[in-house]
């Protein structure tokens, strides 16, 4: 059974950072390409961002690019968000998603993803 578990969200200020982690079972970790996408209150899901099975390829939305940091652990079979220099419009739930596909232009997709985690919540004050 494939499950993958956020943690890391909360409360932050404006201009402050969070660390969100994506710890995966049930799947050979390496072999997916992982991703983080956010939902915010009354706004459809969007991409944040995407790192593929070997790490090679690492794509981001505009509106995070410079300022959030994606990265994989494989032996700990977890995928991280670094976020820095956060903005208000950056709350939202965030969840991470795992997908076995290498096609690089599908990766920012939703559809792509097989896996989904139940999200974390990210708040920032402004």
């Amino acid at each position: 059974q494939v499950q993958l578990v956020e943690s890391g969200g909360g409360l932050v200020q404006a201009g402050g950072s969070l660390r969100l982690s994506c710890e995966a079972s049930g799947v050979t970790f390496s072999r997916y390409t992982m991703a983080w996408f956010r939902q915010a209150p009354g706004k459809e899901r969007e991409f944040v961002a995407v790192i593929s099975q070997r790490s090679g390829s690492l794509f981001y939305a505009d509106s995070v690019k410079g300022r959030f940091i994606i990265s994989k652990d494989n032996a700990k079979r977890t995928v991280f968000l670094q976020m820095n220099a956060l903005r208000f419009e950056d709350t939202a739930v965030y969840y991470c998603a795992a997908s076995s596909s290498v096609i690089v232009a599908q990766m920012r997709s939703q559809s792509t993803y097989s896996y989904w985690g139940r999200g974390t919540q990210v708040t920032v004050s402004s």
